[in-house]
């Protein structure tokens, strides 16, 4: 049906007779020659209707609207100089040429759109209802184009690294894992569900003990859980396992994968490899396990300093166990009492009673806006000023507790500081970070339990593996202790304060996965109904295995230099788990629950 694409055409196609198609992107008419902007994915070329050509399309183009679906052929020519001005047009592709219509097709109108493609527009509910000409705008196709391009190359580049794409189910069995699972009843066995995959965890370490050894597939992965800016209920991994590899085999691996990614679809480099901090000294630096380090403002320990301190918040944590951290926002002292509140709400917001802080104006401290640094002696003044190098015109913020607590939230005071400074605005570096050494397991005191920091099938550091097998079997008065300080062979590969993926070294032992079951209170008996086929399959030879899953949402999402995942996924949900568009979800006929053998507890409302 076309020729050309509306982005193809030249000035070395002058001459050519030529069939487009595509939508009208804008109608001008000048005197009775039509000018119309013809678009389709590719871009847009110029189409000029004159009367002289042929009089019923010329006339029929001056009724186009926005939107309509429209065929042309004619004759490719030269912008012309209109009273000497060149009429070119250096902003797009094709702006040199333009095609003389001699026919045109209308195949298909369009009725008025609910908002302008070449608008941005704040309603994204709006957006979402009619998601199929949202896709239509520039940015979206562009969008959707980088993900191909980055799907394509992550299989181009393990694919010549030996590794093999492989499907695994959809339809899976519902074990504990960390998120809720979303439910699938089966007809044929009532009362008994699938579960949709959160990750395909299991299958992917159980093709390792089959003998695959290099892994991939390009996954789709389900959880019911509470939506955030890049978070939805059903997303898509990179996933990847292999077979006798080291966290150091994993980690060169990904970084010549991310290197190739970005060369393709951004034709950018980036460093070969990547720097590597330990979890606890990420939360010690930045309070935060996936640290954006495109700017300073480090956390810094004054417990040694403050622990006498009169001021009872500093000095009765300390006594408590915890400590005392501080950030110097430099040249942030004229902050105002707004920005104040805001910072102190983030501080609430993270789990703090208030925010101290301390308004550095002067070098003289009784130029120093703060509520409590009058009960401070001179030599903690100094001692502050010495170890964070406190200048007149700095904002110290200081955060007193447990330590992972003070540590999370100055690293959300520290992410709030850069963004009431504009501190990244513009920036383009792209900052890489493998953190590793992640607690093996993590307290809950409501549930008084352990929980797995990553997912259960977890490796141990070789030096902790004794000791949690010993601490499954020993008897404790205070359980918070039995498994503090296990760390796990985990790493997460972080860009720019963005988690773009996370794996492990795995368990293959049977012996050692099933402590591991046991240090998570799961019974014997649910050891066998939930992951008995896994224990199992490790009794045959399983072989060492490790492997990492990327956030392919995410990081399309950074590469498109995009603040959403919804605006890298072609139809997503909202921010309620919603499909506007189509009107998911939905509720389902009687007829289909009985088939299911499932009675809906919700009653209708009555009608008015």
């Amino acid at each position: 049906m076309r020729t050309h694409t509306c982005n193809e055409l030249h000035h070395s196609n002058i001459g050519e007779t030529v069939t487009l198609i595509g939508w009208v992107n804008s109608n001008r008419d000048h005197g009775g020659v039509a000018f119309i902007d013809l678009r389709d994915r590719e871009g847009m070329t110029q189409v000029v209707f004159r009367p002289e050509e042929n009089a019923k399309a010329a006339e029929l183009a001056k009724s186009l609207r926005s939107e309509d679906m429209i065929q042309v052929s004619g004759k490719v020519e030269e912008r012309p100089e209109i009273d000497g001005n060149s009429t070119v047009n250096p902003d797009m592709a094709t702006g040199s040429i333009e095609i003389s219509a001699s026919e045109l097709v209308i195949v298909n109108k369009s009725e008025v759109l609910p908002f302008q493609l070449d608008k941005e527009l704040s309603n994204e509910d709006l957006r979402m209802k009619y998601r199929y000409l949202d896709l239509r705008r520039a940015r979206m196709t562009r969008n959707l184009r980088l993900r191909h391009r980055i799907t394509q190359s992550t299989r181009n580049f393990l694919d010549a690294d030996g590794y093999c794409e492989i499907e695994t189910p959809i339809l899976s069995k519902s074990t504990p894992e960390g998120a809720r699972d979303f439910l699938v009843p089966s007809r044929m066995h009532p009362n008994h569900f699938y579960a949709l995959p959160q990750a395909p965890q299991q299958y992917k370490q159980l093709l390792m003990c089959g003998g695959i050894e290099k892994y991939f597939q390009i996954a789709r992965c389900f959880r019911d859980e509470d939506l955030r800016a890049d978070r939805q209920p059903e997303f898509t991994q990179i996933d990847i396992e292999s077979s006798f590899v080291t966290p150091d085999d994993m980690h060169g691996l990904i970084e010549g994968l991310l290197g190739k990614v970005f060369k393709d679809a951004l034709g950018v480099e980036i460093p070969a490899s990547f720097d590597r901090m330990t979890y606890v000294d990420a939360m010690n630096t930045y309070g935060s396990d996936k640290p954006d380090r495109r700017f300073e403002y480090h956390l810094t320990e004054l417990s040694e300093e403050l622990k006498d301190c009169e001021f009872r918040v500093f000095s009765g944590a300390i006594a408590n166990g915890g400590v005392v951290k501080a950030i110097n926002a430099k040249g942030f002292a004229g902050a105002t009492q707004g920005q104040i509140e805001k910072l102190t709400q983030t501080a609430i917001e993270a789990g703090s009673k208030g925010l101290a802080y301390i308004q550095a104006r002067d070098v003289d401290r009784s130029t120093w806006r703060s509520p409590f640094v009058k009960r401070m002696t001179d030599e903690e003044v100094e001692a502050l000023r010495e170890k964070l190098n406190i200048e007149p015109g700095d904002l110290i913020l200081f955060g007193a507790g447990e330590w992972e607590s003070v540590c999370e939230v100055l690293g959300r005071i520290r992410l709030e500081c850069a963004n009431l400074q504009n501190l990244l605005e513009g920036n383009e570096e792209l900052n890489f970070l493998w953190v590793t050494e992640f607690p093996l397991l993590g307290f809950d005191e409501e549930e008084n339990k352990w929980n797995a920091v990553h997912h259960p099938f977890t490796r141990p550091i070789p030096e902790d593996v004794d000791q949690l097998i010993a601490a499954t079997k020993a008897e404790l008065d205070d359980e918070s202790q039995r498994y503090a300080g296990l760390r796990a062979q985990a790493y997460d590969v972080v860009l720019n304060g963005y988690e773009l993926g996370g794996g492990s070294i795995r368990i293959h032992e049977a012996e050692l996965q099933s402590a591991m079951f046991t240090a998570l209170g799961v019974t014997e008996e649910e050891k066998e109904s939930m992951f008995g086929h896994i224990l199992e399959a490790f009794k045959f030879g399983a072989p060492p295995h490790g492997g990492i899953a990327l956030g392919l949402d995410r990081l399309a999402m950074l590469i498109c230099g995009e603040s959403s995942i919804r605006e890298v996924i072609a139809f997503p949900k909202n921010n309620r788990g919603m499909d506007i568009m189509s009107a998911s979800p939905a509720a389902v006929d009687f007829k289909q629950l009985r088939e299911l053998r499932i009675q809906s507890t919700v009653k209708d409302k009555p009608k008015a």
